[in-house]
């Protein structure tokens, strides 16, 4: 007998799940990549949009980081650099091109935004901003639902949605451990993440300062109907279903993601305790509040002072992040522990979004879509143009997702009685909703550093959301903009 027995390691379980989604998403893009030639598509006017083999290559990667990022197969930064390598390797865009977007200015400002949020907790300005709206929500967990969605909200029509939520997100990371579960996932966790992040996008159409997309879309309806939107006659209209969907949100998570508790006894007192012994502002918070007023001042102003357009957002939110080394508020730490790995999830987002539309297969795929409609109803033509840009937006970027639908939607919507307004409004309204997958916008992204919840539960919790938003948008161009006076149908030509 031996005088020592060792018992061989358990062998880890084969995840079979994990493999079946990982050659599921393989298999869907050879099926697409080899597959024969497809038609042209072919707008109402007989334009032909022809989709060539970097066209359908680009369909093909779509589909396979799509399948790979909603059951996370793999990290999904990892699943963004194979959108580069795909690209490279089955020749569809050079590498040059395909990788430097994933140094796009949009995601240095995600960066940049990260780090402001980063520079919160560290200064320990979160933990006062949390137990100060604690301190006056009160213990009710219905009401720091409620507290934090409209904070969210609120800064949502005055800086960018990006950095509304690395702004909130380390207070919310601190309401959560006040919740006394740890690290534990909890629904209270998801419900206050996945909100925060559905949340940010429905106050983010409210103004043209939540997001670049509400620039772009008026500057395509300024083009091709030859009318202006004024900065006031947007927020006019987008102010009702912007609000309207942050209270439906807030009843959706206090339907789906109730809290297991109802109220966290004692906490208003703590809460107050421990801003209480916080004491009066450190020199760190001080220098932070002034970088990030100044930075979103400068933001601000960019919309109200053409001369100031000049100067790019992603370099004024960059230039924030030197000062913050510079002040030694943060350090070579500090930019160790920046989660590349949501850096990497929109680097590869911007990827797949510019590769489908250099290629012209988000073209034909917009065009394919709205044809499909150009002999429906003027009501059932405008809801379609609204679920396209909503599934696009997800995928790829809101701002290409207006810029591919608009002006098809634009020109088809006469023939069928249906005025420019509307199409523009609704289109507006989902493109700054991508409820489905984390790559639709960067507050999605941000909020699944939280690690309370899996993207395959995002993307479930996001298909009853997304019912609600086109619920919302059906009961703006049927009652409600109509009672604001906005033109819903113009004569046939």
């Amino acid at each position: 007998m031996p005088d020592e027995i060792l018992i061989s390691p358990e062998k880890p379980a084969l995840d079979w799940k994990r493999l079946l989604f990982m050659g599921i998403g393989i298999v869907l893009f050879l099926i697409i990549y080899y597959s024969s030639p497809w038609p042209d598509a072919v707008d109402p006017l007989g334009a032909h949009f022809p989709l060539d083999k970097a066209a359908k290559g680009a369909l093909a990667v779509f589909m396979l980081a799509g399948t790979w990022w909603v059951f996370e197969v793999v990290p999904i930064g990892v699943t963004s650099i194979m959108i580069g390598v795909l690209q490279t390797l089955f020749l569809i865009r050079p590498a040059k091109v395909a990788f430097s977007n994933f140094m796009d200015p949009s995601v240095g400002f995600i960066f940049g935004s990260v780090v402001i949020g980063m520079v919160f907790t560290k200064t320990g300005l979160t933990k006062r901003m949390a137990y100060k709206m604690l301190s006056i929500v009160g213990e009710k967990t219905s009401m720091i639902y409620l507290g934090c969605f409209l904070v969210t909200a609120v800064l949502c029509h005055i800086m960018a949605h990006t950095a509304v939520a690395a702004t909130v997100f380390p207070l919310l990371m601190s309401i959560n451990a006040l919740y006394g579960e740890g690290d534990k996932q909890t629904k209270f966790g998801k419900g206050l993440f996945i909100g925060m992040a559905y949340v940010a996008g429905a106050a983010s159409i409210v103004t043209l300062l939540g997001a670049a997309r509400g620039a772009v879309a008026v500057g395509f309806f300024n083009d091709i109907m030859g009318k202006d939107i004024t900065f006031f006659q947007l927020t006019y209209y987008m102010m009702v279903p912007g609000w309207l969907m942050v209270f439906a949100l807030w009843g959706f998570f206090m339907i789906f993601l109730k809290p297991e508790k109802k109220s966290i006894p004692g906490l208003k007192e703590k809460a107050k305790q421990l801003c209480r012994e916080m004491g009066g502002m450190n020199k760190g918070e001080v220098i932070a509040i002034v970088i990030v007023a100044s930075v979103v001042i400068a933001l601000g102003l960019r919309s109200f002072i053409p001369a100031l357009k000049v100067y790019h957002k992603t370099a004024i939110m960059l230039l924030a992040t030197v000062i913050f080394f510079l002040s030694k508020i943060l350090d070579q730490k500090d930019l160790e522990e920046i989660p590349w790995n949501i850096i990497l999830l929109f680097g590869g987002a911007m990827s797949i979004g510019f590769c489908l539309w250099e290629t012209g297969a988000a073209k034909w795929l917009a065009v394919n879509w709205l044809v499909m409609f150009q002999k429906s109803s003027g009501f059932v033509f405008v809801l379609s143009i609204a679920f396209f840009v909503m599934i696009m937006t997800n995928f790829i970027m809101n701002v290409a997702a207006i810029a591919i639908s608009l002006p098809v939607a634009l020109v088809i919507a006469p023939y069928l009685g249906v005025s420019g307004e509307v199409v523009l409004f609704s289109s507006l309204v989902t493109a700054g909703m991508p409820f489905l997958l984390l790559v639709g916008a960067a507050p999605n992204a941000i909020a699944y550093d939280s690690k309370q919840f899996t993207t395959g539960e995002f993307f479930m919790y996001g298909i009853p959301a997304s019912i609600l938003l086109m619920a919302c948008v059906a009961l703006c161009v049927a009652v409600i903009w109509p009672i604001m006076g906005m033109p819903i149908s113009v004569p046939i030509p």
